[in-house]
């Protein structure tokens, strides 16, 4: 009996696909400003503006309800999910206006337990359970989906500059120490493909490079082709914040403008974690009549 000729095997080719593209419209940065000063015929109040990726504009979205008078929230964690977010403590900032030219608009600070949810789908605010303990300067985000990075406090001291992470599987948080060198905490915190990215710390809010943490090391790198010092940058910077969507890095940064300081300049850019070359892009910069200020790093709301 003659044996049967076997069938060839498939050859089995490796290719590297690129990253799937990622629809920028259907999502949504979310920051919170208030005014940089409060003069006599300022009003004080938290607005929340609304970024558009796909057409590069900023749009009001609402205002943080349920404020002191004359106060306004700065130093809170803003952190998304799902279709809200969620604001968690902060510095509730009393801009007195001023009784004239020569006392301060700035009164006293006091810090807040207060958690807000905003539902981005259908505006709607609500009141959360308060915090346990009244929590200022909190840095929080999310990394993968089972942990969750807060709160990191700003403060440089040896005892809070550390991540405490919260892991959903066992259900407990742990203490991330020594995440960075010198015991200064990074300015912001965000997660692109499994890996962390910060652009500079707490000191220096922007180094000129991006940098990325190696967990096995415990060390952060600089990201190849990631320098850049655009020449705007030689402007007054008044704040500077980022946040990713897909495998992009977007920074937005506001600038006061040396011949007309009353008002803001802002600027967006765009870091591609998986190009290999020319990875920056920056967009149409955007005058307001208004000298902002930035009171809590913005998050990334998917509309669906």
């Amino acid at each position: 009996m003659g044996s049967l000729a076997s069938e060839p095997r498939p050859v089995l080719t490796l290719t590297s696909s690129p990253p799937p593209q990622i629809d920028s419209s259907r999502y949504r940065v979310i920051a919170a400003f208030c005014p940089k000063e409060a003069g006599a015929d300022t009003d004080v109040f938290n607005c929340i503006q609304s970024y558009d990726p796909s057409n590069n504009t900023w749009n009001h979205v609402s205002f943080i309800p349920d404020l002191l008078e004359n106060h306004v929230l700065k130093g809170f964690s803003m952190v998304s999910l799902r279709g809200s977010i969620y604001i968690i403590g902060g510095m509730l900032w009393n801009k007195k206006k001023p009784r004239n030219s020569t006392e301060s608009d700035v009164g006293d600070v006091k810090v807040s337990a207060l958690v807000f949810r905003y539902d981005v789908l259908i505006d709607r605010w609500s009141k959360c359970a308060p915090l346990g303990t009244p929590r200022e300067n909190l840095r929080g985000g999310r990394f993968r989906r089972e942990r969750r990075f807060g709160p990191e406090h700003a403060d440089i001291s040896p005892q809070r500059c550390s991540a405490e992470v919260f892991d959903a599987r066992a259900e407990k948080w742990d203490l991330e120490a020594g995440m960075w060198q010198l015991d200064v905490p990074p300015n912001q915190i965000v997660a692109v493909g499994g890996k962390l990215f910060s652009s500079g710390d707490c000191l220096i809010p922007w180094k000129g490079h991006i940098e990325v943490y190696d967990g096995k090391l415990n060390i952060w790198d600089e990201v190849d082709g990631s320098q850049c010092n655009p020449p705007i940058s030689t402007m007054e910077r008044l704040y500077l914040t980022m946040a990713p969507i897909g495998t992009q890095l977007y920074f937005f940064a506001g600038y006061k403008k040396a011949e007309e300081p009353s008002k803001t300049l802002s600027m967006a850019y765009t870091f591609d974690t998986s190009a290999t070359t020319d990875a920056w892009k920056s967009f149409e910069p955007m005058e307001e009549d208004d000298e902002k200020e930035l009171c809590s790093h913005c998050c990334v709301v998917q509309l669906w």
